[in-house]
C-alpha cells in the first residue's frame, strides 16, 4: 500500500502545502529562545496545539512536530536528554490530535533539525555518532506513527548525508532532507546547491529541499540551480520571511504575506512539489501561498525571473594617480560613483568589462567592495589596482574595519597607497557571522571615525598611529558612510558630526527611493550642525523588474519603496528594466537638488542600465 504522502502528492496538480514556522511564532508569543522550544510539547501543550490548529486553519497540508531540537545534543542543552523519546512522541500526539479534532485530511512530518554540534574534520563529533543521535530521534517519531520524516535546516552536507542514512535505516517513511544556505547560495562550509542536490538525492532522500536561508528570492535562484543538476528530483522550498533584522531586542522578518503568495507560483513554475514557510512566517503566509496557487492556475503564470549579465572588454587609457574624485568635489561639480563587487573567483573579465563600460560613458570612479555580506571574494586591492591600470578609470577602495588589528590596518593602507589607490571609503563592514565564515576573526581596534582620524591625521602627515615616521604623506581622500533614513535620527546627526570632526573628506549612502524624506533629514541635521559641510554621494539602485523591487522593499532591512513606485515597475511589465531606469533618471534630477553626486549601484551586473543612465544625467 503506498504511504499517504506519497499518494497526495501524486493526486494533486498542486504542490502539498506544509505549515510554517514554529519557533519565531513560539517567541512571538512570549516563549525565550534560552529554552527548549520542544520542552512545551510536555508543559504548555495547549500552546503548540494551538499553532497546529492556526496552520491548519490557514490551509496546510502537512504540519510538522515540535521537535526541530529533540535530538541528544540540543536536550542535553537544557538538561532534556533523558526525556528525548517522551517529548518527539508528545509533539506527534499532539499534533495528531489536533489532526483529528479539525476532520480534515492532514498529515503529520516527524521534524528532525541539526544536532547543534559540528562534525568532524571540524568539530569533534564522528559521522557514526552523529547517525546514531538522529537514529534515536527518528525511531521515537516513527514509534508514534508519523506519515514522514522530514530533515530540515541542515548547514553541513555531510551532517545531512547521516540523517538521511539514519532515517533509511530506521523506517520506510519518505524522507524530505533540506539545507539551508548562507547569503552568497551556498552552505556554511561553501557547498554548491549542485553539490548538494547531487549528493542528497544519491544518498537516498525522496525529496530534495531548501529552507530557513534567506527570503523567497534567494531559494527561488538556488531550486533552479539544483533543479538543472538533477531533472529527476523532487524538490521542497521552504524560505524565511527576508533577512532577520533586530529591532529593539526582537528578531523580525520583513517579508509580507502577499510577497509569499506571489513567490508560490514562482516555486510551482520551477518544479517544488512541497511549498511551505520558515522563520518568520505565520498562518497569514501559508494561507495567502493557499490563496495564490489555488486562484492561479500554472498555465497563466508566466516566469520574468531571467538576469543576464552584461560582457564587455575594452580598456581606457590610464589616468594618472592622483584623485580626481576629490578635484571634481572640490570643484563642486556632480560626481557618478559606480559600485562593483569583485569575483568570487579568479576571472576577472567581467569586472574589467563592466568598469570599461562605465568610464566609456563618463562614470568618474568605481567604488570596489570589500567582501559584501561578508562573503569570501577576491580582494579588492586587487581589483582597484586591475581597474586602474587596464581599465584606466580610478577607484575607491572599500576599507571596512571589522577584522584588521592596528598592524594589519596601517599595513594595508600603506599597501594601497603604494599601487596608486587614492580614495578609500571606510565603514564598519559586515560581521563574520553572516557570511560564509561565521567562526572567522571579527575583532577590530577601531570604529570607522578612529580610522578616518588615524588617515587624516596620521598617516596624511606622514606619521603612523605611534607618531613614528612613515616617510612622505599618504594623499587619502575619505569617504564615510550615511543614512538617510535612520530609526534614530538624533542619534545618527551625533555620529555624522563625530565623523566629520574626525576628517571625513566626503559620505556616501545607502539607495534613496524617497528623495523628499532624505532632503528632510539634511535638514534637521542643519537645524543643529548648520548645512551638511561635506559632499554626499547618494545611493541610487535601479529596479530591473517588480520581482526585484518587492525583494528590496520586504527583504533588504532599511529599504523602504513607496507604493506609487512599486506600482509603476509593475504596471510597465516587460518594459519594467527600460521602466526603472527612467524612474532611476527622474530620481536623480531630485537628488541633484541636495546632493553633489551619486553611488550608483547597477542591478544584477546590468551595466547597461547603469550607461544609459549616466548618459542621461552626465554633466559636462
Amino acid at each position: 500500500m503506498k504511504n499517504n504522502f506519497l499518494q497526495l502528492i501524486e493526486d494533486q496538480d498542486n504542490p502539498v502545502l506544509f505549515d510554517g514556522a514554529m519557533g519565531t511564532v513560539l517567541h512571538g508569543r512570549g516563549e525565550s529562545f534560552e529554552g527548549s522550544f520542544e520542552e512545551l510539547n510536555l508543559s504548555n501543550p495547549a500552546l503548540i496545539a494551538e499553532i497546529h490548529r492556526e496552520y491548519i486553519e490557514a490551509g496546510a497540508q502537512v504540519i510538522m512536530t515540535n521537535t526541530f531540537g529533540a535530538n541528544r545534543f540540543k536536550l542535553a542543552e537544557n538538561g532534556l536528554e533523558e526525556k528525548l523519546e517522551e517529548i518527539n512522541c508528545a509533539g506527534v500526539q499532539l499534533a495528531k490530535k489536533v489532526v483529528q479534532a479539525s476532520f480534515k485530511d492532514v498529515l503529520v512530518a516527524g521534524d528532525v533539525g541539526p544536532l547543534g554540534v559540528r562534525l568532524a574534520p571540524f568539530g569533534r563529533v564522528k559521522p557514526e555518532q552523529a547517525r546514531q543521535a538522529f537514529a534515536e530521534q527518528i525511531r521515537a517519531l516513527v514509534s508514534c506513527d508519523v506519515d514522514l520524516i522530514i530533515i530540515e535546516t541542515i548547514s553541513d552536507l555531510y551532517e545531512a548525508k547521516e540523517a538521511v542514512r539514519a532515517a533509511k535505516e530506521n523506517s520506510d517513511l519518505p524522507i524530505v532532507a533540506s539545507m539551508t544556505y548562507t547569503r552568497d547560495d551556498r552552505t556554511l562550509l561553501g557547498d554548491s546547491p549542485e553539490k548538494v542536490a547531487q549528493m542528497i538525492y544519491d544518498a537516498g532522500a525522496d525529496i530534495l529541499g531548501i529552507n530557513c536561508s534567506g527570503g523567497p528570492a534567494q531559494i527561488l535562484r538556488i531550486l533552479k540551480r539544483m533543479n538543472n543538476t538533477v531533472p529527476d528530483a523532487k524538490f521542497s522550498v521552504m524560505p524565511n520571511a527576508g533577512w532577520p533584522e533586530r529591532v529593539s531586542g526582537r528578531i523580525m522578518y520583513s517579508a509580507g504575506p502577499e510577497y509569499f503568495g506571489e513567490y508560490a507560483l514562482a516555486f510551482r513554475h520551477a518544479g517544488a512539489i512541497i511549498i511551505g514557510g520558515c522563520c518568520g512566517t505565520t498562518p497569514t503566509h501559508i494561507k495567502a501561498m493557499k490563496t495564490a496557487l489555488d486562484n492561479t492556475p500554472a498555465e497563466k503564470y508566466k516566469d520574468t525571473s531571467q538576469i543576464r549579465i552584461l560582457q564587455k572588454s575594452e580598456p581606457v587609457p590610464r589616468s594618472d594617480k592622483k584623485s580626481q574624485l576629490a578635484e571634481k568635489m572640490a570643484s563642486g561639480k556632480f560626481a557618478i560613483s559606480v559600485e562593483m563587487d569583485p569575483p568570487r573567483g579568479l576571472s576577472i573579465h567581467k569586472v574589467q568589462a563592466g568598469a570599461g563600460l562605465m568610464a566609456d560613458v563618463g562614470a568618474d570612479v568605481i567604488s570596489v567592495a570589500d567582501s559584501p555580506m561578508a562573503r569570501m571574494r577576491m580582494s579588492p586591492w586587487a581589483v582597484c589596482d586591475l581597474i586602474q591600470r587596464d581599465v584606466g578609470i580610478e577607484t575607491t577602495l572599500h576599507f571596512p574595519t571589522r577584522g584588521r588589528n592596528l598592524l594589519r590596518v596601517q599595513g594595508d593602507l600603506l599597501a594601497a597607497h603604494a599601487i596608486g589607490i587614492r580614495n578609500i571609503f571606510v565603514v564598519m563592514g559586515d560581521p563574520t557571522e553572516i557570511g560564509d565564515y561565521p567562526e572567522a576573526m571579527d575583532n577590530y581596534d577601531l570604529v570607522p571615525s578612529g580610522l578616518i582620524r588615524l588617515v587624516k591625521e596620521g598617516f596624511n602627515l606622514g606619521v603612523d598611529h605611534a607618531g613614528v615616521q612613515i616617510g612622505e604623506p599618504t594623499n587619502f581622500f575619505v569617504g564615510s558612510a550615511l543614512n538617510l533614513a535612520p530609526r534614530n535620527p538624533e542619534r545618527e546627526i551625533k555620529i555624522i558630526q563625530r565623523k566629520i570632526e574626525s576628517g571625513a573628506d566626503f559620505f556616501l549612502t545607502q539607495p534613496v527611493f524617497e528623495p523628499e524624506k532624505a532632503k528632510e533629514f539634511l535638514d534637521f541635521y542643519a537645524e543643529t550642525y548648520g548645512p551638511l559641510s561635506k559632499p554626499l554621494l547618494a545611493g541610487v539602485l535601479p529596479l530591473y523588474n517588480s520581482r526585484h523591487a518587492n525583494f528590496l522593499h520586504n527583504e533588504v532591512p532599511g529599504i523602504h519603496i513607496p507604493e506609487q513606485d512599486l506600482d509603476r515597475i509593475k504596471d510597465a511589465g516587460e518594459n519594467s528594466a527600460k521602466e526603472g531606469v527612467q524612474m532611476a533618471i527622474e530620481l536623480i534630477e531630485k537628488i541633484k537638488g541636495w546632493g553633489q553626486g551619486i553611488y550608483l549601484m547597477p542591478p544584477f551586473g546590468r551595466f547597461e542600465m547603469g550607461a544609459e543612465i549616466i548618459e542621461a544625467v552626465k554633466e559636462e
